[in-house]
């Protein structure tokens, strides 16, 4: 069952985002993981809930999705994404219906 990664981000250094935006994609593709969304406008509807920025990765499970996290590939460049940003992150299980 797929699993997706919702991350929403608020950007606080630029430069140093971009560097990290450079570099993930290439550990998600080797998970086998794809972009739903990357940026994009948000248009809040109901609630208080006013992200500036949201990512949703979706890999073929959640093991894997966990194995992106874990990976040393990831764990070399997530510094800079801290760095530069705060954020929110979660791993949910897709739905079969």
């Amino acid at each position: 069952m797929a699993a997706y990664v919702i991350v929403q981000v608020d950007v606080h250094d630029p430069d140093t985002f971009k560097k990290y935006g450079d570099a993930v994609p290439a550990t998600i593709a080797q998970y086998g993981g794809k972009y739903c969304v990357r940026g994009g406008a948000v248009t809040p509807k109901e609630g208080d809930w006013r992200p500036k920025r949201m990512v949703v990765l979706e890999f073929p499970d959640m093991a894997t999705a966990h194995k992106w996290y874990d990976s040393p590939e990831y764990q070399a460049i997530i510094g800079d994404r801290l760095k530069a940003s705060d954020g929110k992150m979660v791993f949910v299980e897709g739905y079969e219906g």
